[in-house]
């Protein structure tokens, strides 16, 4: 019975060690293929979030900004055009 217990110890010990082998192979191949991963992604022409996020701000403020000055260009515009319609009618300031 001792010599069973012994084989059967032996079986134990070698399954564990192939067992933990195989884990470390694993994680090795894992973070390999990471690795790989980051080098194809680092070498595309990619943005993080953090600076997509800070370019959409920054477009989103020059949208509202370009409305304000587009509403002051109109309203410049039409006084400009009430100017020149009193001008013509003769209400306007007399140029000699």
């Amino acid at each position: 019975m001792q010599s069973q217990n012994r084989l059967f110890d032996d079986v134990v010990k070698m399954m564990n060690g192939a067992a933990g082998t195989f884990a470390g192979m694993t994680r090795e191949a894992e973070g390999a293929f990471r690795e790989r991963v980051r080098e194809w992604v680092g070498g595309l022409d990619l943005v993080s979030r953090e600076e997509f996020e800070a370019v959409k701000a920054i477009a989103v403020a020059a949208r509202e900004e370009n409305a304000v000055l587009k509403a002051r260009l109109d309203a410049l515009d039409a006084q400009s055009a009430a100017g020149t319609g009193a001008a013509a009618a003769g209400n306007g300031p007399d140029v000699q």
